[in-house]
């Protein structure tokens, strides 16, 4: 079992095994009386009192947790951003980024800044080490749409590949620091929103990219031909709306994250990042993924909502040739208590070069997304991914498959390997949720490996698994090829 403290509350989760039964309950015990019962894998237990010493544990049937003692936190002393020496303006008109950046820049150890109720502009701003940022119910965080305000650009990574890209509305970490973690024990929390200009600022980078880049891409046909779309390459420097790079101990809580340019959350060469009660939304913005984890590890979210205009959650560790050079695996991801509102779900890939191992999903309701549970790579990539494990879930379609996009750039030196993955107790529904709201027909289940030996997708089980919707007339087919070792127990189709 682990834990989240604040000064005030204790937030416990654990992971779902396959002995504990779908809707048996949990109790939570505190101090050993009994605080909570719940049918999820974690509680949040509020009303405590500050630089106090509290035990916890949680039981269930046939099992139990150790008993943890935990202090909450000392209440901090709170910057507000309204005040004097910052006198930032929350009217939705009045730039303040340099007031808020004062702050932030004055924040130490055992402070943090507040923005309170309002809408407050900004540009790119840079968060440090040991420090929070609490955001108020009300509170708007909101980058604009110039893309001046995203200047000087970072050294980031995008679609794989390193790069030089605009700042994002909030960037921590520095990917090109020469050491691992620079940035440590980070909090981002509250009830309020960090939003960005969403597709207005992406069009807008695009413009001024294309534009810069006009005569090297002229000379560059076959390299353009290859990407997905025509605005694929210059739209690669589009600001994030929260970038993570070398970062250890981040914990972002209760906050809704809005139309960044691309995409939302996402943490580069990271460790121990904590997301949970945060709400994505993004859906009419190209790329507009949630929460990104990239050759990153031991990255937590759940108790999260998605209204995409791409992935929900997308896993990912660099695209060929470099990510397999770099080699640096995303592993050690937990996801559960998820839901989708809208969007594509949960994907590995396509950018799986460095490898991705160890993921583990429960819980999760991606009934209403396009994709549901995807695992992806083009014949390029090399790299692997192996031993994902997903649990108690609701999905569309479960998909291990080569894709043909974003496929540009040399070639590794192999083909992708997909294999050890295990699922059960899934309700896969083989019909999903379109952009426009509509239910569509799909292959419940497709497999297909790679075309050469040794790369089939292999050693797959799927247990307990309930295939097609009551209603629907729809019965929802399964589509296999290039596999070895798959192995289905107790299939059922409505």
């Amino acid at each position: 079992m682990e834990y989240i403290v604040t000064e005030d509350s204790l937030t416990v989760y654990w992971e779902r095994t396959k002995e504990m039964a779908a809707g048996e309950p949990f109790r939570v015990y505190l101090d050993g009386r009994e605080a909570a019962c719940t049918e999820k894998t974690h509680c949040t237990l509020t009303g405590l009192l500050p630089e106090q010493v509290y035990t916890v544990r949680a039981a269930g049937p046939f099992w139990e947790s150790e008993e943890l003692a935990v202090r909450t936190l000392k209440r901090k002393r709170r910057i507000d951003i309204t005040k004097h020496p910052y006198e930032a303006v929350g009217d939705g008109e009045k730039m303040n980024t340099e007031s808020i950046q004062k702050a932030i820049d004055d924040c130490g150890e055992g402070e943090a800044v507040y923005i309170p109720e309002g809408i407050f502009m900004t540009g790119a701003l840079r968060l440090h080490s040991d420090m929070e940022l609490y955001l108020e119910k009300g509170a708007v965080l909101r980058g604009t749409a110039q893309v001046s305000d995203y200047l000087p650009k970072i050294r980031s990574r995008f679609e794989g590949i390193e790069m030089d890209c605009y700042s994002s509305v909030l960037n921590l970490g520095f990917l090109d620091a020469g050491e691992d973690f620079v940035c440590r024990n980070v909090v981002i929390r509250g009830r309020g929103t960090i939003a960005s200009g969403g597709q207005l600022l992406a069009q807008r980078v695009i413009a001024a990219e294309s534009a810069e880049l006009a005569k090297e891409l002229e000379q560059k046909p076959e390299l353009v031909a290859e990407c997905e779309k025509p605005e694929t390459i210059p739209g690669r420097v589009r600001p994030r709306l929260v970038n993570i790079s070398r970062c250890e101990n981040i914990l972002l809580e209760g906050i809704t994250f809005q139309n960044g340019a691309s995409w939302n959350v996402h943490m580069i060469y990271s460790r121990h990042i904590i997301t949970h009660g945060c709400t994505f939304i993004s859906r009419e913005v190209w790329n507009g993924d949630g929460w990104d984890p990239d050759s990153s590890e031991d990255c937590t979210i759940f108790d999260c909502r998605f209204f995409t205009g791409d992935d929900g959650i997308a896993v990912k560790s660099g695209k060929n040739p470099e990510g397999n050079r770099i080699a640096r695996p995303c592993r050690k991801i937990r996801i559960f208590d998820c839901k989708s509102a809208f969007g594509h779900g949960i994907t590995i890939g396509s950018e799986m070069s460095g490898g991705v191992e160890d993921v583990a999903i429960w819980d999760c309701d991606l009934g209403q997304s396009t994709y549901g549970m995807e695992i992806k790579g083009t014949w390029k990539r090399g790299g692997y991914v192996r031993n994902i494990r997903m649990d108690n879930c609701v999905i569309p379609r479960l998909l291990f498959h080569e894709v043909d996009y974003n496929n540009d750039g040399e070639p590794a030196e192999d083909m992708p390997y997909f294999s050890d993955c295990e699922f059960n107790r899934l309700h896969i529904l083989g019909e999903y949720y379109g952009r426009q709201g509509e239910w569509t027909p799909c292959d419940a289940i497709e497999l297909r490996g790679f075309d050469r030996p040794g790369h089939e997708v292999s050693n797959i089980r799927l247990k307990d698994v309930v295939i097609g919707r009551k209603g629907s007339g729809e019965k929802g087919s399964l589509s296999l090829s290039r596999c070895r070792g798959i192995c289905f127990e107790n299939l059922t189709v409505l």
